[in-house]
């Protein structure tokens, strides 16, 4: 009987440089709504909703996938002034 000597390779991490934009647009498109959602949740981080005249950051707001669209849901009502 022979051995086989076989050393673990190390597993090169997959590169998130991207050397051109169409990437991008490829893979959202090969994203489905629930994926976009958890991106969006992300993005929200760094997000400020201006909606006449009223702000609300984009961590306040809820994204759900409602049937074919994507919503974004306050717990505030935008007429009413936040306490920040």
């Amino acid at each position: 009987m022979w051995k086989l000597n076989h050393k673990d390779k190390k597993t090169t991490p997959q590169s998130y440089e991207i050397d051109h934009p169409n990437e991008v647009v490829e893979i959202f498109s090969r994203l489905n709504l629930h994926h976009k959602v958890a991106l969006l949740r992300l993005i929200s981080r760094d997000l400020m909703v201006n909606i006449n005249g009223e702000t609300t950051m984009g961590y306040e707001m809820n994204f759900e996938v409602n049937g074919a669209l994507i919503e974004a849901i306050t717990d505030e009502p935008l007429d009413q002034p936040s306490d920040t």
